[in-house]
């Protein structure tokens, strides 16, 4: 099957017709497209150097904010209160960091210097949103992501203190059960977002869920607790 290269047009193909999950290639990260892009259920995901690469994975990571499980372990770690929480403090912050603190068998980032400019101008127009995680007055872990309507999509988190982005996660949550949100996509499986209770559906499920939730008004601006 062909590579569906993008054009200057505003416009994405089929996501059925995907081949590896990959929708298209090229394109750029503006604004508009981006969020066309996430309507659509497709995400950015590609190196430094290479063409744009737009995904919509055959099964997609979500975690239903009803299933969100907190463990023992972190249920003592917020108990101690030895951690600290913002939201939309300090996003440009959160994302360089998920970009350039080393993780466990993973060489380089996929978070390149466009997709920071780029996610950073959603943040300024109320369309992503971060959590920080403080410990003596340094940051030590957060998340990242877009809302749309309903409908938040995960992007990266990081941490540089044991348990720094599992207390991220739980506030995250929280303030997403508080807006009534229905669901976080974390795209793909990983892991540390398993633990939570996240699962893979089939694509068109995915679909439909996102369809129900993009009815919903987006809230747009910075996000408080």
């Amino acid at each position: 099957m062909p590579i569906y290269w993008l054009t200057e047009q505003l416009s994405f193909p089929p996501i059925e017709g995907a081949e590896n999950g990959i929708v298209a290639v090229g394109g750029d990260l503006s604004p508009e497209r981006l969020l066309l892009a996430y309507h659509k259920g497709i995400f950015p995901w590609y190196s430094e150097g290479e063409p744009i690469v737009w995904h919509a994975p055959e099964n997609r990571f979500i975690l239903f904010l009803d299933d969100f499980h907190v463990s023992k372990s972190l249920k003592k770690v917020l108990k101690k209160q030895q951690f600290s929480v913002t939201i939309d403090t300090n996003f440009d912050g959160v994302i360089r960091a998920c970009a350039h603190v080393k993780r466990l068998f993973q060489n380089g980032t996929w978070i390149t210097n466009d997709m920071i400019n780029a996610y950073n101008k959603l943040h300024q127009l109320g369309y992503a949103h971060s959590v920080e995680v403080w410990q003596n007055k340094q940051m030590v872990g957060g998340i990242y992501g877009v809302s749309l309507g309903k409908c938040f999509f995960g992007e990266s988190m990081f941490h540089t203190v044991t348990n720094a982005s599992k207390v991220a996660m739980f506030f995250l949550v929280e303030l997403l059960k508080d807006k009534n949100f229905h669901f976080l996509d974390a795209q793909v499986h990983t892991e540390h977002v398993a633990q939570f209770g996240a699962k893979e559906i089939p694509r068109n499920e995915f679909t439909s869920i996102l369809e129900k939730g993009l009815i919903m008004e987006t809230w747009k601006g910075k996000w408080h607790f």
